[in-house]
């Protein structure tokens, strides 16, 4: 399989590994009075996307991202160009002096890699990642998803029509499109589709197949290509005949299509000069579905509540409309249309599905969900991760609004409800990667610690009165403890053991110095393991 190689990859194809964990620190509850399953964090994407992976690793059903696409424009509210101070601050700490030779498009790759494998670790089995992107990075996108998902988990690219107008048409050449590419976890998943349309079936003459609409009865064969489906047609109840084209016959040969006949599945037209159709019954449709093939306009949107399946997208102009309904001004270009979004997220997601966007831009994509979830009565989450300044002021703003509603008089929009909590990045697990951070809360730290041992914390126990102050959690026959104290050493003896009652088939045991003996931690299938040295990184 052909791979894109580019200057600074060798520094970055690990770098999601060296990214220091940091704990996720929630600063506001907006409708809630607790933390909320809908998250808005403010912070560096690469750090919050690591921060992620204990509660979401393997769980996020959709993901949609809206990354930069490298244009060189600078003029716009966000910065499309990976020369922005904070990205330039990175590549300088990862890429070292190479990054001095880096053309814009080194400097993007650099970006998005570590930032790809991340998500990937985040999405689910059953999940799809959808990527919005144009022609200036769109082949080397392509190159790289196929490297870290897997070119056979290359759903498709869909063109999604942005602009109805030629502005900015280079040599008479208009680009009115962007692409959004799709990969899946797994190779056997499929989208819902489209429902197909119904409205053009009648049964005017009370057919007792029921309704159905005329198709096409010929195919595209010549006569000398097809010679046995070449021949005159007879309409049996007028005698009428109809003659065949040669650069177009039949589609059957005489046996099977005087079967249609007797079957009253051809119909005949009064005029000679006209072709016989075919007629094809609603009963006969293998499937009530289509499958997607592009976000083009001209789609009519199928609400959720009616038990359809809906596909449409508007203009960039739609989003640009409704960010100025959201605040009253212009607070933000080129957004998405939230009915795009919904279609995306529509096409994977079941009613209780997680959904992350890691470049939030204005907050599309928690907006569609809202007002998804309003529609048809969903519980889907949304993770947004936005690092510009504006994320409270704009991405957290916009989706408060959208809550509570927004607007006045006649063009008041009634909320949503739902809620969401706002987070900033805290501070690293560990001190220069060596030294645990004895300042984080000790559930962050507990926490932490149970999911690099179990790859999950569905089963972690928050430290509380009524089991054993240092168990974390029971996972696969296994007890695991954490023996820490912030101000004092702790050792794993006898004495320890004598606090544990509760039966397991084998033990880890976290602690400061162990004194236990060899022969008695075979035993009891005791594996010790010392605080911080066997802590894991993520």
């Amino acid at each position: 399989m052909p791979t894109l190689d580019w200057i600074g990859k060798k520094k970055v194809i690990n770098h999601h590994l060296d990214v220091p964990y940091r704990i996720l620190q929630p600063i506001e509850h907006f409708n809630t009075d607790t933390e909320s399953q809908n998250k808005i964090i403010k912070g560096d994407n690469l750090a919050a996307l690591k921060s992620l992976l204990p509660e979401y690793e393997g769980k996020v059903k959709c993901i949609y991202i809206d990354p930069p696409y490298n244009t060189g424009n600078e003029k716009w509210v966000y910065n499309d160009n990976v020369n922005s101070p904070k990205i330039k601050k990175w590549l300088g700490e990862v890429v070292g002096k190479d990054g001095e030779d880096l053309t814009r498009h080194d400097k993007w790759l650099c970006m998005m890699y570590p930032r790809l494998k991340l998500l990937h670790r985040l999405l689910a089995e059953d999940g799809a990642i959808f990527i919005s992107i144009d022609d200036n990075e769109q082949a080397h996108l392509k190159l790289i998803c196929d490297e870290i998902f897997g070119k056979n988990r290359f759903m498709g690219t869909f063109v999604w029509k942005r602009r109805s107008s030629s502005q900015l048409s280079k040599n008479n050449v208009s680009i009115d499109h962007e692409y959004l590419f799709c990969y899946s976890k797994t190779n056997y998943l499929a989208l819902r589709g489209v429902d197909k349309d119904y409205a053009s079936y009648s049964n005017p003459n009370n057919d007792p197949n029921g309704p159905w609409v005329l198709g096409d009865l010929t195919v595209g064969m010549t006569k000398e290509q097809r010679p046995n489906q070449y021949y005159d047609l007879h309409d049996p109840k007028t005698g009428k005949i109809y003659t065949p084209n040669a650069s177009r016959v039949w589609s059957y040969v005489p046996d099977t299509m005087e079967q249609k006949i007797k079957s009253n599945r051809i119909h005949f037209p009064q005029d000679t000069s006209k072709r016989p159709m075919l007629k094809r019954y609603l009963a006969d449709l293998k499937s009530t579905i289509n499958p997607i093939s592009t976000w083009a306009l001209g789609k009519k949107e199928k609400t959720s509540q009616q038990g359809s399946l809906f596909l449409r997208s508007e203009l960039n102009s739609a989003g640009t409309k409704t960010i100025q309904k959201v605040f009253g001004t212009k607070e933000f270009d080129y957004a998405k249309p939230v009915s795009l979004l919904k279609s995306i997220i529509f096409q994977i997601t079941d009613k209780d599905s997680i959904i992350l966007d890691s470049f939030a831009g204005s907050g599309t994509t928690a907006h569609a969900v809202l007002n998804l979830n309003k529609e048809d009565g969903g519980n889907r989450k949304s993770t947004l991760v936005e690092m510009e300044d504006y994320a409270d002021t704009i991405t957290a703003e916009r989706v408060r609004r959208v809550i509570k509603g927004y607007g006045k008089d006649k063009k008041a929009v009634a909320g949503t409800g739902g809620d969401f909590t706002y987070y900033e990045l805290g501070d690293a697990m560990f001190i220069d990667n060596e030294l645990l951070n004895e300042n984080l809360p000790l559930e962050e730290i507990r926490r932490y610690v149970y999911y690099t041992e179990t790859g999950s914390v569905t089963t972690y126990q928050p430290r509380n009165d009524d089991q054993h102050q240092y168990i974390l959690g029971h996972h696969h026959l296994t007890d695991y403890y954490f023996y820490y104290e912030k101000e004092a050493i702790t050792t794993l003896d006898t004495h320890f053991l004598n606090t544990i009652t509760a039966q397991s088939d084998s033990y880890v045991i976290y602690a400061d110095v162990c004194a236990l003996s060899s022969e008695l931690m075979l035993r009891y299938n005791i594996v010790f393991k010392k605080i911080p040295r066997d802590i894991s990184r993520l």
